[in-house]
């Protein structure tokens, strides 16, 4: 089985579950660490000539990630193509259950199973926060409804702001997210890399909670931790 993944997470999926089954990934595929395939370019552009030159049985991709015209350029030079479509907790495990038998892994690998139990088991929480939560600046971008993030953070005890808006990912002025005075600014070092010096000065005053985008945006063996990673991090921001 010749496996190229489009999507960072379920790239970090098979690695773990089916070793060796992997022979390209994208330009940001992190983990898992010293992951030696052949890079295929990014998820929006990725190189659909090294793709097809790779002679893969498989391409994994998701339909947020990775753009209709390349997936159709694959199909056409003869690439079957497996597209997730992931917009919750519990739709993220169908499809990596999916994803992991078409590419021939374990049906249950221990990873999967330890992060259905973290997310069935979360307590209930204290109190619930409401939250923006920035994934871009210039302009400033937001979660939106109907996002896997947003998911997440409501199953932590955290509503955003703007999860009934008409758009998945609306642009907001930021003196709009300052008059939404929400508890707290949620702001994941990915896509855009928010960091202590560069984020929580644009929100003065309002407690913000830097997160690592990996466990609010990933969906693969970091949701194992996630909820204890994230709740720890919203609980630092609120003290």
């Amino acid at each position: 089985m010749r496996v190229v993944s489009l999507v960072p997470s379920l790239t970090e999926a098979v690695a773990v579950s089916a070793p060796g089954v992997l022979v390209g990934a994208t330009d940001w595929c992190s983990h898992p660490a010293g992951l030696d395939v052949t890079r295929v370019g990014g998820t929006k552009n990725p190189e659909v000539d090294r793709i097809v030159a790779l002679a893969p049985d498989l391409v994994i991709a998701n339909e947020e990630e990775n753009r209709a015209p390349d997936l159709d350029a694959l199909r056409a030079a003869g690439v079957e193509v497996l597209v997730t479509e992931v917009r919750d907790v519990p739709q993220a495990f169908v499809e990596l259950t999916r994803v992991l038998h078409a590419c021939g892994a374990p049906p249950r690998p221990r990873w999967l199973d330890e992060a259905e139990r973290a997310w069935s088991s979360l307590p209930a929480p204290d109190r619930r926060t409401t939250a923006v939560v920035p994934i871009w600046r210039r302009p400033w971008m937001v979660l939106g409804r109907d996002t896997f993030a947003g998911d997440v953070l409501t199953r932590l005890g955290v509503d955003h702001v703007y999860a009934t808006h008409d758009d998945r990912y609306p642009r907001i002025p930021l003196d709009d997210l300052l008059a939404a005075a929400p508890d707290v600014v949620v702001l994941p070092d990915e896509p855009y890399r928010f960091t202590a010096d560069d984020g929580p000065e644009a929100f003065a005053g309002r407690p913000c909670a830097l997160v690592s985008g990996r466990h609010l945006t990933w969906y693969g063996p970091s949701l194992a931790e996630a909820p204890r990673v994230l709740a720890r991090a919203l609980r630092a921001a609120r003290r």
